[in-house]
């Protein structure tokens, strides 16, 4: 029997409530950065560790902001941790979805493979007609790998 990890029909209309939630998400994620590898690469990165000494810094820095020099500027830092600690729950929510749906783009792509393995399989058996010996040719390209061995030597 043929696996069926998932059955999932789209309708008109909820393809175009997930197109208009997608551009409403662009349109808001329009003023994000797309950074190159090599920018990725060179920025100095705040991990767990380096998060929580970054959140006490601004605490004792808001409490003495005279010691702090005027080119430091303590707003527009407190604003990035404010911004970044509003991204984050979404970016989680985002992630999670964008997890599902690889799942599902997986677990379709893996139906109708298994699928069609078996068809061909039945095809290879029982398909002598002319436009199931067709098929089948095309089909074994796919998997006649001594055929492919023979050629290239």
């Amino acid at each position: 029997m043929t696996q069926n990890l998932i059955s999932i029909n789209f309708t008109d209309s909820a393809l175009a409530e997930i197109d208009t939630a997608l551009s409403v998400l662009e349109n808001h994620f329009s003023g994000f950065l797309s950074l190159s590898p090599d920018e990725r690469r060179n920025l100095a990165k705040m991990g767990d560790k380096t998060e929580a000494f970054c959140r006490q810094t601004l605490i004792v820095s808001s409490q003495n902001r005279q010691a702090l020099p005027p080119s430091l500027d303590m707003g527009e830092a407190v604003a990035d941790l404010t911004a970044l600690d509003q991204l984050r729950p979404r970016l989680h929510r985002l992630r999670e979805l964008m997890t599902r749906g690889d799942d599902t783009d997986m677990a379709l792509g893996s139906d109708i493979y298994s699928f069609c393995l078996d068809a061909y399989a039945s095809l290879k058996i029982a398909g002598k007609g002319a436009a199931l010996e067709t098929l089948r040719e095309a089909m074994s390209v796919r998997f006649n790998r001594g055929a492919k061995a023979k050629a290239a030597s």
